[in-house]
């Protein structure tokens, strides 16, 4: 009997991510919850458990800082034999910078760093699985300008476009993953799920309120779940690497996101900040 797929959600308790990790579930996986909140992460667990499936569960972990996703993915090494697909969804949004404990700003570290540092420290797992990895990606990267030496720290902070930098940097490294995990058998993918309905980039005062009226014309997280579900677990998706989606559609990606210099440069610094062991990045291979 073939053993049951594992698929490690991160922010996996509400939004998009509970939509995945239920959809997930309802196809047979295993699903492992990433969560800040151990609370809203156990309901979400519970409620995964009560709809049947195999046995969901939890890893409460802080991917805002680089000893918090450390110490997630201590975790998930101790809690997963095995790791057949890994959904990068966790995403802050914030309105003004945050520096954390590692002197970086946040959005820059939860959106970016914790999703390249997890790639390495679960390699072995995903490599030993043949695993797929989604990045969860926004059509906004195309904003993005990534100035290495201020966005790291929120020196260049804007509310709208330090957010598209993160998500300029996920579609940056995809290729450089794929290129250095494409013997391994290792696929990773990215995807933009829509304009969909969540709680990311909610405001306090007039502004947020009307955000969150407009919300209410956007679609619900599980029409976002599912170009994500599809490339971490469908069978049509099952060879497809160093793609970018938006929604289903296949997409070039924008010039900026295909500039090879400034993926090799974003690679070497990620590397430095994470303390990673330096090697060269892999040849940029653009597939998308």
């Amino acid at each position: 009997m073939s053993p049951v797929s594992t698929a490690v959600v991160t922010g996996g308790n509400r939004g998009i991510g509970y939509a995945v990790a239920q959809e997930l579930a309802r196809q047979g996986c295993r699903v492992v919850i990433v969560a800040r909140d151990e609370k809203r992460g156990e309901a979400a667990r519970s409620a995964l458990a009560a709809a049947g499936g195999p046995d969901a569960a939890l890893v409460a972990g802080d991917l805002s800082s680089l000893s918090g996703v450390r110490s997630t993915a201590e975790a998930l090494l101790a809690s997963c034999p095995r790791i057949d697909a890994l959904v990068h969804n966790a995403g802050v949004w914030p309105t003004h910078p945050v520096r954390g404990e590692d002197g970086l700003e946040q959005a820059f570290v939860t959106n970016h760093l914790a999703p390249f540092l997890l790639n390495h420290l679960l390699e072995p797992r995903l490599v030993s699985s043949r695993a797929r990895v989604v990045q969860v990606s926004a059509a906004l990267y195309v904003r993005g300008r990534v100035d290495l030496q201020r966005t790291p720290t929120g020196a260049d902070f804007h509310p709208l476009r330090t957010y598209a930098d993160t998500k300029l940097c996920n579609l940056l490294l995809v290729p450089l993953f794929t290129r250095r995990w494409n013997d391994a058998g290792v696929r990773i993918n990215a995807a933009h799920p829509g304009v969909i309905r969540t709680g990311l980039g909610d405001r306090d005062g007039v502004p947020g309120r009307l955000l969150k009226a407009v919300k209410l014309l956007w679609k619900p997280p599980r029409a976002g779940a599912a170009p994500i579900v599809r490339l971490a677990h469908g069978e049509a998706a099952a060879e497809l690497t160093g793609r970018y989606f938006h929604v289903h559609r296949e997409k070039p990606l924008a010039p900026m996101a295909r500039d090879a210099e400034l993926a090799q440069r974003v690679w070497a610094q990620a590397l430095e900040l994470t303390g990673l062991q330096q090697t060269p990045p892999p040849s940029p291979r653009h597939v998308a």
